[in-house]
Formats: structure tokens, sequence, C-alpha cells
């Protein structure tokens, strides 16, 4: 029986197996080529922890990195649907309750940010 997001553990296995089928996806798979996966979980758990739970735990800025990205390999609107896609998919797949649709809300609200912000859309 599937179960909410409740702790850190929990965000560290939905980013695995984000990063399972991410990384291997035709669409946006290439965008993780060369991504040292065991030095990132940390840091993006980090980022869902304090996303999710408050925790003042990650002080990164994510769009700079996503702005370093974008210069080796051009995101774009269709990238962040996929990644959206893939997100709210695994999540769906393992965790069902209200903090699993606040991180899917949040993961699109976070997509719809980096877009805009990197592509000049509204």
């Amino acid at each position: 029986m599937k179960r909410d997001i409740e702790t850190r553990a929990d965000l560290e296995f939905l980013l695995t197996e984000f990063y399972k089928i991410a990384t291997q996806d035709l669409e946006i798979g290439r965008h993780f080529d060369g991504l040292d996966l065991a030095a990132h979980l940390p840091i993006i758990v980090d980022f869902w922890e304090k996303t999710l739970f408050g925790k003042a735990i990650y002080f990164g800025n994510p769009l700079a990195v996503h702005q370093k990205l974008n210069e080796i390999l051009p995101l774009e609107s269709e990238h962040f649907r996929r990644w959206l896609a893939i997100f709210s998919a695994a999540a769906d797949k393992y965790f069902v309750g209200a903090t699993t649709e606040n991180a899917k809300l949040r993961a699109g609200m976070i997509a719809q940010s980096l877009n805009r912000n990197l592509n000049a859309e509204n």
C-alpha cells in the first residue's frame, strides 16, 4: 500500500527512481550526461527537504545552476514538460497523499519558473 512522502529517505528513494528514468529518457536524458549522481543526490534531496518540509538545509540557487546547464545544452519548454511528467509519474507510482501532491505542485511551479527565466516565456 502506498503512503505519503514523509522523510528524507522517502525523498532519496523518489529522486533515485526519478533519475533512473530521466537519465535514460530519449527526450531529456542527454541533459544529465556527465551528472555525478552520487554527488548530486544529497544536494537535490536537501532542496526537496527544504521545499516540502521547511528544513533550512539548502542554500543553493537552482536558477544559476540551470543557467549554466542551459549554456551547454539549451533547456527548452518541452524539456521542462517532460521533466515534470517523469517526476509526477515517479511520485504517483510510489506515493500518495498531501505531501506527494504538494511535491508535484511545487515541481510544476519550479519547472514553469525555470522555463520562464531561461526562455522568456510566461
